[in-house]
């Protein structure tokens, strides 16, 4: 018996101005043609009719809202994009039956629009890429970048020489990509980018539109409260010690999203910090630490730090360590200080010699296996939710707790764990703990 494969949605497309916004309509319509859809040449034909605008002049403007009109009067379903997609609100006063509405150059906006509005039917036969993508992870997690850039000019950092100033994608895209994940079976959801708390600071933290109804601001906590409706464990990354970092802590108190944040502080010594070009209120941070633990006591906190920056003296040295004796952070990472090319930290008098910095080095990774050690022995005895990320064939499996990332934080290794699979996550009660994983035996699956 033949099968009979689905019909894709067709896109009539009108494209007004200059020959840019034509290229820029052949761009789309390339990317929706290698997304399945198929082209229509008339409104009749058409599942979804997209208006390019132009805005240059006021007639161009005038010209552009006829073609609006014209396009609903003659199809119904019609996605604006363009120069004007500047003025949405006006547009929306005059045709409040248009689907959605991008700015000029937002591609990835304006595709997503189009996927929501009409989707392509998945089938096996004709789809080589999964809806989800490809993964270069396993299937149970996966990465979600958030933004691309920075704003700061830290003089050991040349990101923003190489990957410019921030620049934040729209939050319903974001949001979009993360459903298509957890739909696809991934059950973390890693939130990356250069300056996470900096997200949506280019967007003037504007809302967008939810599919469904709603709406988002750009910005780092109303993202991770939408992000934490998904289901899946949302983990913050690169996260910069801003003052409202402080309202993402409530949501990780009321279960939402993962008690975890990775704060880079990178020292903690003010001369060292300020030669850095980094805040360098250590005493205000370690008092923020305290009121996080306060609201969430689960919290755990990874940071990363430099040893043997230009400049360091064994004072700085040592109030580092003494900082960390306070602050009780849960995982470290440490990086004897390189000159990279093009970083201004080049130029900086008092080069720390290499064997000072490989002692250094030694003495700062001590002393965070020791805070380590005593934070995770607290933690035998009790239940923790643990995902599993590798299973063997001898009944034991490998996985980690909220309070570890992949790859660089700590794991969970279990006895008796036959029938578990990657992605289960599962209680486990908490039997030994060394220096830097802890060990137990499965309870029951959580959900």
């Amino acid at each position: 018996m033949a099968i009979e494969l689905p019909s894709p949605p067709k896109i009539g497309m009108v494209s007004l101005g200059c020959p840019k916004n034509l290229v820029d309509s052949e761009r789309i319509l390339t990317k929706l043609r290698s997304d399945g859809y198929g082209l229509s040449p008339d409104y009749a034909g058409a599942d979804v009719v997209l208006v390019n605008t132009c805005g240059f002049l006021d007639s161009a403007k005038e010209e552009s809202l006829e073609a609006i009109g014209e396009a609903i009067a003659e199809n119904g379903r019609v996605i604006v994009t363009g120069c004007m997609g500047d003025e949405a609100e006006a547009i929306r006063a005059r045709f409040p039956k248009v689907l959605a509405i991008t700015g000029a150059h937002q591609y990835e906006e304006v595709v997503g629009a189009v996927h929501d509005a009409a989707p392509v039917p998945p089938s096996p036969y004709v789809d080589l890429v999964p809806e989800a993508g490809l993964k270069l992870t396993p299937r149970h997690y996966s990465y979600l970048k958030i933004s691309e850039g920075c704003n700061h000019r830290c003089s050991f950092c040349i990101i923003p020489s190489i990957r410019g100033d921030l620049v934040s994608r729209r939050p319903d895209a974001i949001l979009r990509e993360a459903e298509k994940l957890v739909a696809a079976g991934t059950r973390e959801l890693l939130v990356i980018s250069q300056d996470t708390s900096a997200y949506g600071l280019d967007l003037r933290h504007k809302a967008f539109p939810l599919k469904g109804g709603g709406e988002v601001r750009a910005h780092m906590t109303d993202l991770a409260r939408e992000l934490g409706k998904l289901g899946a464990w949302v983990r913050l990354h690169y996260v910069y010690p801003y003052p409202h970092v402080d309202h993402v802590i409530p949501l990780m108190a009321e279960g939402l999203i993962t008690p975890y944040l990775d704060i880079p502080f990178q020292h903690a010594s003010p001369p060292v910090l300020k030669a850095m070009k980094r805040p360098a209120n250590d005493a205000k941070v370690l008092e923020r630490i305290a009121g996080w633990r306060a609201i969430c006591p689960d919290i755990a906190i990874r940071s990363t730090f430099v040893v043997g920056f230009p400049g360091e003296t064994e004072e700085d040295f040592q109030y580092l360590l003494d900082w960390l004796d306070e602050a009780q952070l849960d995982r470290v990472g440490a990086f004897r200080f390189e000159p990279v090319a093009g970083a201004a930290a080049n130029d900086l008098p008092g080069a720390v010699p290499e064997e000072v910095k490989e002692e250094r080095y030694a003495r700062i990774m001590a002393k965070t296996a020791a805070i380590s050690a005593a934070k995770l022995a607290a933690k035998v005895g009790r239940t923790l939710d643990v995902i599993i990320d590798a299973v063997d064939d001898e009944g034991g499996a490998t996985g980690r707790s909220q309070a570890d990332a992949p790859e660089i934080d700590g794991e969970v290794h279990l006895r008796d764990a036959g029938g578990l699979e990657p992605g289960d996550i599962v209680a486990v009660e908490i039997e030994d703990a060394d220096e830097h994983d802890l060990f137990g035996v499965p309870v029951a699956a959580t959900r």
